[in-house]
């Protein structure tokens, strides 16, 4: 049997007040007073039989006891968000995928025409980021992941493995001075991506370099960036040279705004996988996003590899 919980309100105003470490501040958020808020907070106090807060220096500061709970009931109103948000939606499910914003603008967003056409009462919401997704703890449903594939508690499925190789705006291969042979990469301004991987070696420009014989090229020099789709977008621009993914600019290269001027590639040890909450699996929604993506991952991922892959 539940235990009986304190007063809704009391929690929240206690929750406020220790997120702005001020009553001030909590009242402004609340809409309420400031002896509104000291009202709730005693409510709390007492039915707990603790204190909370206490005076110091003028200022209202959590005791050890109120520190002890504060991370479980942060959760907590994490977790009744999340609840509300799908009483809010009702019947029609939202289905909350997580990806990196470089893949779901390049790769995942121009296929979605084909997931509404085969599943025109699948609503889907893009959750373009970077961080790792909490199943936990967020309205994610389905993940998909760049690394090795081994996620603790989750079903993960591979994709597609990934290759790195040069790719550059047209104009760079006909500019002045031209962009034809290895050699001519020296006059060209090299563009990195500070990515770092949780996990295995990431290849660079020092490796390809080093995989296409070329030891009088500085691979430190040029511009850096801490995403995917800005190094990619300065390429297109024409300023410099990137390494760019099988599946980060198929796109780019199909339509024209980015050309190989090199074929040799060399292979990441990571790959793309779909992840989702093993019990979640056999969803009816998370099913069908599930095999609609592994079979557009067998459909034109990446396409084939010209010239000699290396691993690292």
């Amino acid at each position: 049997m539940r235990k009986t919980l304190p007063p809704l309100t009391s929690l929240r105003a206690f929750e406020a007040v220790a997120r702005h470490a001020s009553i001030s501040d909590a009242a402004k958020e609340l809409h309420v007073t400031r002896a509104a808020v000291s009202q709730q907070v005693k409510i709390l106090e007492t039915h707990l039989g603790r204190r909370l807060l206490r005076r110091q220096g003028g200022q209202h500061v959590l005791t050890p006891d109120a520190i002890a709970g504060l991370a479980d009931l942060r959760d907590a109103f994490d977790r009744l968000g999340v609840a509300v948000e799908k009483l809010r939606a009702g019947q029609r499910k939202v289905l909350t995928i997580s990806v990196e914003p470089a893949l779901a603008a390049t790769w995942l967003v121009p296929r979605l025409h084909s997931l509404r056409a085969q599943y025109p009462g699948l609503d889907v919401l893009l959750d373009a980021t970077t961080e790792l997704a909490d199943f936990d703890r967020s309205r994610v449903d389905v993940a998909i992941r760049y690394g090795h594939g081994t996620y603790a508690g989750l079903l993960s499925e591979r994709l597609f493995g990934d290759e790195l190789f040069p790719v550059c705006s047209p104009k760079l291969v006909r500019g002045k001075p031209p962009l034809r042979r290895l050699e001519d990469l020296k006059h060209h301004a090299l563009l990195h991506v500070d990515w770092i991987s949780p996990k295995g070696d990431w290849p660079g420009w020092s490796a390809w370099l080093k995989a296409a014989g070329l030891n009088d090229v500085d691979a430190q020099r040029g511009m850096r960036f801490s995403s995917h789709a800005m190094a990619i977008q300065a390429a297109i621009d024409g300023q410099g040279v990137v390494l760019g993914s099988t599946a980060l600019a198929q796109e780019d290269l199909t339509c024209g705004r980015l050309v190989r001027p090199f074929k040799l590639s060399v292979a990441t040890s990571f790959a793309y996988f779909v992840v989702c909450q093993s019990h979640r699996a056999d969803e009816p929604d998370i099913e069908e996003f599930r095999g609609w993506i592994r079979r557009q991952s067998r459909h034109g991922a990446n396409g084939p590899s010209s010239g000699t892959d290396r691993t690292f």
